[in-house]
């Protein structure tokens, strides 16, 4: 066997047949970057048909030392266009579609609908709740993977096994992020690279299915771990997050952002609380949906997780970005 893909279709787990499921596959890729770059160079590289890839951002220098598809004369360019363009002059026979937008409660159950598997690279708590419930809805395997510093992790959701949200329904109260706590461009290659495996596994139909674990990995101990989620049962219920202009005049917007952070609100109206005075709401009881606002979902998680155990259920997130 000769040509591109030569080293890879001689393998009995792929060969001819498993070689065109990769090609006639469509992937949805949501971040292009740290985690994003190894996914779409890994993917496209294997051959994978249509790759679609959603970010809103654009090439900052300091995203060099973990982006490889980017370089210096791209800073300030949009990451997907510089992406499309450096995957097609590696792989012309791959489609790609880049979107120059944010994921949105809006935008997620048509980008999901459209993909034979979805990649969650873009290592943010709101996109991963976004995305498992559309892929949960849609039926679709959902590849999710975050990390910090020097700790990560990757697993494979939905599609039939068990969602992220069954797996963690609350979230971690440490909100640091690559920009305050750091991060080793070997230890994101590394996660992203397992998300790319993760992906091609799904993809070729390989047994024993990679549905229902995750993989963790420690680079400053150098060891992998994790565990095995399959038959979690799915939570009975949960807030959603909701496109901004989904809040109405009639809610109870909560704007979990310090005057510092953010000295005007998009919601006229909007109460500022932090997490910890939030359950001041609880007295009297709110009759109105609460909306909880914050940058990246994360505090508006714990703050719905305090609220809910004071008895508010009529409840609805949004992260601003």
């Amino acid at each position: 066997m000769s040509g591109r893909y030569a080293r890879q279709a001689v393998l009995p787990e792929v060969g001819v047949a498993g070689q065109a499921r990769l090609a006639a596959a469509s992937v949805l890729v949501v971040g292009a970057g740290g985690l994003g770059c190894p996914v779409l160079q890994y993917l496209a590289g294997a051959g994978v048909g249509r790759l679609a890839i959603v970010d809103h951002d654009v090439v900052d220098e300091t995203n060099l030392h973990r982006q490889p598809l980017y370089g210096m004369a791209d800073i300030g360019k949009p990451k997907v266009k510089v992406a499309r363009r450096t995957l097609q002059r590696f792989n012309p026979g791959v489609s790609v579609d880049a979107r120059a937008e944010r994921l949105t409660p809006q935008n997620a159950a048509h980008l999901v609908a459209a993909a034979d598997l979805v990649v969650d690279a873009a290592d943010s708590f709101a996109v991963t709740y976004i995305l498992s419930d559309a892929c949960q809805a849609e039926a679709k395997p959902l590849v999710s993977a975050s990390v910090i510093g020097m700790t990560g992790y990757a697993g494979a959701f939905c599609g039939g096994g068990p969602s992220y949200r069954a797996v963690f329904p609350e979230v971690s109260v440490d909100g640091g992020t690559c920009a305050t706590v750091g991060v080793l461009g070997t230890a994101v290659a590394v996660l992203g690279g397992l998300q790319a495996h993760l992906a091609l596994h799904l993809l070729l139909g390989l047994e024993p299915t990679v549905l229902g674990r995750v993989v963790t990995f420690d680079a400053h101990r150098l060891a992998f771990g994790g565990f095995g989620f399959a038959g979690s049962p799915e939570p009975e219920a949960f807030v959603p997050f909701i496109a901004s202009d989904a809040v109405t005049t009639d809610d109870l917007v909560v704007d979990l952002r310090s005057l510092e952070e953010a000295p005007v609100s998009p919601f006229a109206g909007a109460r500022r609380l932090d997490v910890e005075a939030v359950t001041s709401l609880a007295t009297p009881f709110p009759s109105q949906r609460v909306v909880l606002c914050c940058r990246s979902g994360q505090r508006s998680l714990m703050a719905a997780d305090r609220l809910r155990e004071r008895g508010i259920a009529n409840l609805a997130l949004v992260a601003l970005g």
